[in-house]
């Protein structure tokens, strides 16, 4: 978000994971939303870590693998999220994305977007998911603005291991309004239960807070679910502008999935130079710098759509 978000009384947090398909299915209306309220409230993602370094190896991991990419095609089937053509493995931790993630945020706003942009990629663009130190970090090579040493020093400290450990603590102490919810969407996201007994956010959920309150917003939602929420909390808050051009989208997020660009852009598509890679359900839309300056892309050439 812009600078002097600090100042704002309104606050709005994301339980996340860089690696979860129901966020990834939801950034086209999250990027929508940024946008709408960019300057106006404090914008904070928390990284739930789903899986922990300790947990236990799937007996067989090539069933895992199968049956886990046949989940993320059925979630793509409603958001219609990109989704690999090919997975080589489920992840195995959650948390070496996350420190990255965090450790990204300490260079800035546009630096982060970009870094968790590109960690969720890595598994559902390239089907290689970011689970160890080294590939999540790899997964950064050449986004713009960003030092290197810098991310991988400050993955590797105490302090980000702190706060992703408290953002893993905070995920685990939901509101009550999610504990039981009643949509129709096909992720209602009512909070998870956890192997000690407790809950946990379902992913992803926004949680709206100001003076007067808070909205809970939990799983999979429409623009106007967010919209709404807000409208009812701070009156005005959300700002309407012009839909941006393909090419200002395109230069601005680096990388556009099918939904995104129907979402964030009017005009004539694809824009002059954009890069399309395909994935199993369609393309994903590069920036010309954007393909340029990221790490490989998945096996075979972009096709020419």
């Amino acid at each position: 978000m812009s600078g002097g978000q600090e100042a704002q009384p309104v606050e709005v947090v994301e339980y996340t994971y860089p690696l979860c398909p129901w966020a990834w299915g939801s950034e086209p209306v999250f990027r929508r939303l940024r946008t709408a309220l960019d300057g106006r409230v404090r914008w904070r993602r928390a990284y739930a870590v789903l899986f922990d370094d300790e947990d236990d190896p799937a007996p067989d991991p090539a069933a895992e693998t199968a049956y886990y990419a046949g989940y993320v095609e059925r979630i793509g089937a409603h958001t219609r999220a990109p989704w690999a053509a090919r997975l080589s493995r489920v992840a195995a931790s959650s948390w070496p994305s996350s420190l990255v993630a965090a450790a990204a945020e300490l260079q800035g706003a546009d630096v982060a977007e970009r870094v968790l942009r590109r960690l969720r990629e890595t598994v559902f663009v390239l089907g290689e998911p970011a689970d160890t130190p080294e590939a999540a970090l790899a997964a950064t090579r050449g986004v713009p603005g960003l030092d290197p040493e810098r991310i991988r020093a400050d993955a590797a400290s105490p302090g980000v291991l702190e706060r992703v450990r408290a953002d893993r603590a905070e995920a685990r102490r939901p509101v009550p309004e999610v504990l039981s919810v009643h949509s129709r969407s096909p992720h209602p996201g009512t909070a998870k239960e956890t192997f000690d007994g407790g809950y946990r956010y379902a992913l992803p959920t926004l949680l709206l807070r100001a003076p007067s309150g808070y909205r809970a917003i939990p799983g999979w939602r429409p623009y106007a679910a967010y919209a709404t929420a807000v409208e009812e909390l701070c009156p005005g808050l959300l700002e309407s502008s012009a839909p941006l051009s393909p090419s200002e989208a395109l230069e601005r997020h680096g990388s556009l999935t099918e939904p995104e660009r129907h979402l964030l852009a009017e005009g004539a598509w694809p824009p002059s130079g954009a890069v399309p890679l395909q994935t199993g359900n369609g393309a994903l839309w590069l920036h010309p710098g954007e393909a340029s300056a990221r790490p490989a892309g998945p096996p075979g050439p972009a096709a020419a759509l």
